[in-house]
């Protein structure tokens, strides 16, 4: 893990509903910047559609935001970057991305959500930020790192503004 002006490149929040959860990938939309490398990691159910649903509506989408089980990626053209919205679940080998193109998405200009990044082990790109998601309570616990350059300062600013918004 690096460190990013002091910070720990790690941070634990809890996610006690749904609505929480779509206000923290809200918030990390916020901040967020193209070249940006997203892992979404956690068992069915744990809410990484949610989160990532959360980030492509507050960075402007206004239509639906569904999973991509069945067509591993779905594009959004959103306000001067495209983001990519992955889900590997259904993945039999990871080489099949290699078949669809998948380093075409991996541009400085573009934003990557990937759920279940596993299977895609040895073709994806390494992350910038990666969370995991685990039940805690009747709610969520993300546990989230910062594993480059880009995805600390990310991350700093993303505690920073959920933080402030915190207290308001």
């Amino acid at each position: 893990m690096i460190d990013v002006s002091g910070q720990a490149a790690e941070w634990v929040v809890e996610a006690p509903e749904e609505t929480a959860m779509t206000d923290l990938g809200a918030g990390l939309a916020a901040v967020c910047c193209p070249g940006l490398v997203i892992y979404l990691e956690g068992e069915l159910g744990m809410g990484k559609t949610t989160f990532s649903r959360g980030l492509i509506r507050a960075m402007g989408h206004e239509g639906a935001v569904k999973s991509p089980t069945y067509t591993l990626v779905e594009p959004y053209a959103l306000a001067g970057v495209e983001v990519y919205h992955f889900d590997l679940y259904r993945l039999g080998d990871p080489e099949e991305l290699e078949f669809m193109g998948v380093r075409d998405y991996f541009r400085p200009d573009s934003i990557c959500l990937i759920e279940w990044p596993v299977r895609g082990r040895g073709i994806l790109p390494p992350a910038d930020i990666g969370i995991t998601i685990a039940p805690a309570g009747s709610g969520r616990r993300l546990h989230i790192q910062a594993s480059t350059e880009l995805g600390g300062s990310v991350l700093a600013r993303w505690r920073q503004k959920h933080r402030s918004q915190q207290r308001q």
